[in-house]
Order: structure tokens, then sequence, then C-alpha cells
């Protein structure tokens, strides 16, 4: 089966690099892209197929839209007369419905909407999946495979999926930001920058690992790195002070509000 991916920008092209990866025939991929250096570039690097999004969408039995949400409706229109019935098409566009997918493709286009986030660049990214009126579980499942390449993959109903944005969708931002602010703190307590940094992001990456793996509660990882007391203990009344956890509350609400908006309004402010 061929897996046509139009718009190969950062996502796009991420999930291109994690299928090859992943063992697909680059036979098998095609890339759609407009301007001509790019298309050149795209074929010497990855030695797949790069057409036009009028050519993806008749020869591919899977289309994965990755274009900006503001481009999106353009693209469906354009494409429309050579989709069919029983096609897949996943969009990862944000704020974009399956609903309006459907309204601009014929009757029976099966659409799977995507959340993915930033990590899948290094095959780390958290997706979330909801399915269109005219998915099966077939359907589901190949959406599934495609997402595998670069990470994991969870189903959730399309009215939870502007709360999975606020968390897994902008999550890299919060932590990037906590991490910067870390840096930051070891700077100015005299550690040199390159120092700061390397202490901060492995913390970073040893502590995801030891939630991944031990399956604890982050409050009972927590409390065993704070002594009663202690240097732990101190940092953790500042934070509780500064009331940083209704800040974070509050911010992911607010991101959930704004993703609600953008639905709302078909991607035409994102």
């Amino acid at each position: 089966m061929t897996t046509a991916i139009l718009g190969a920008g950062v996502m796009g092209e991420t999930v291109a690099s994690g299928l090859l990866r992943a063992g697909r025939d680059p036979a098998d991929l095609l890339l759609t892209e407009r301007r001509p250096e790019r298309v050149e570039e795209l074929r010497e690097k990855y030695a797949v197929d790069v057409v036009t999004n009028v050519e993806a969408a008749e020869r591919a039995e899977t289309l994965v839209l990755a274009v900006k949400p503001q481009d999106m409706k353009d693209l469906l229109i354009e494409i429309a007369p050579k989709t069919r019935r029983g096609q897949l098409v996943v969009s990862l566009a944000a704020g974009i419905t399956t609903s309006l997918v459907e309204s601009e493709l014929p009757d029976g286009v099966a659409v799977v909407r995507v959340m993915p986030n930033t990590p899948a660049l290094v095959d780390e990214g958290m997706a979330a999946i909801a399915a269109g009126s005219h998915c099966d579980e077939k359907h589901l499942a190949e959406a599934e495979d495609l997402l595998r390449a670069t990470g994991r993959v969870m189903r959730v109903p399309e009215k939870q999926l502007d709360a999975v944005t606020a968390i897994s969708g902008s999550g890299p931002a919060y932590l990037f930001f906590v991490v910067e602010s870390m840096i930051e703190a070891g700077v100015h307590l005299g550690l040199p920058r390159a120092t700061a940094t390397e202490l901060v992001v492995q913390t970073v990456v040893g502590s995801a690992k030891l939630l991944r793996e031990t399956g604890e509660h982050p409050t009972v990882l927590r409390e065993r790195v704070t002594s009663p007391g202690g240097t732990t203990a101190a940092a953790m009344h500042e934070l509780e002070d500064h009331k940083v956890r209704a800040a974070f509350m509050t911010a992911l609400a607010a991101a959930c509000e704004r993703s609600r908006e953008l639905a709302a309004g078909n991607g035409n402010n994102a």
C-alpha cells in the first residue's frame, strides 16, 4: 500500500523519515512539496518520489495531511476530486476537526485526526488519534502503525483532543521552559553554563526514564527525593509558596481553551 505525505515540513518529514527507519520501502512512500529546490533535496535524501498533491491523492491509499492549519482547506479543495471512498486521510493539523475534513472530501473517505508532538523528531513522540465518522478498526490500526514509527500512540475521543493538545501537544514547551529556568538557576549559583546544561538535561532524561520504567506515581518518586528539612524540601516549599502547581494548571487550562477556539474557527486563526 502506498502512503503519501502531503506537506514535507518539519512534521511531514519527521513522519517520512520515521517510516523509512522503521523499514518502509521508499517505493511505497510519496511526498509532496512545492519548492523545486526542496523537491530535489527530499529526493536525494530519502530516495522517494516527490509529486504534486493531486497525483499523491490519486496514487496513494493513505494520505497524511501535514500542512499548516490555515492551508488545510485549500489543500482539501485541491485533492477532493481525486480522493475516494475507502481511502484513509490522516490529518496532523492542529485545530482541524474530522468533520471539517470530511465536509470537503467525498462521502465515505475515512478521516483520522492526530495530535502529535515534537519529540517525534527523535522517535519519542506522543500522538493521540481520534476517529472520524467513516473510520473502522482497520483505519485506526493503520494510523497507529504509521505513527508508531516516531513514538507512542493513544486513541482518544475527538472531544478530548483539546485537552491532549494542552498536555502533550504543547507539553514539550513547558518542559523546555523548566529546563531553561533550571539552567539559568545553575549559572546564577556559580556553575558554568555547559556544566549546568549537562546536569539539568541528564536529570530530566533520567527522571523521565525512571517514571516510565518503574510505573510509580510521580508523587511517590518525588517524596523519595524529599527528606524532611533537607535541600529538596526547602526548594519544594518555595515552589508551593509561589503557587507553581496552580500556575501550571491555569496555564494548561488556557492552552486547552485556545485549542477549542481554534477548532471552532476551523483553524483560520491558527
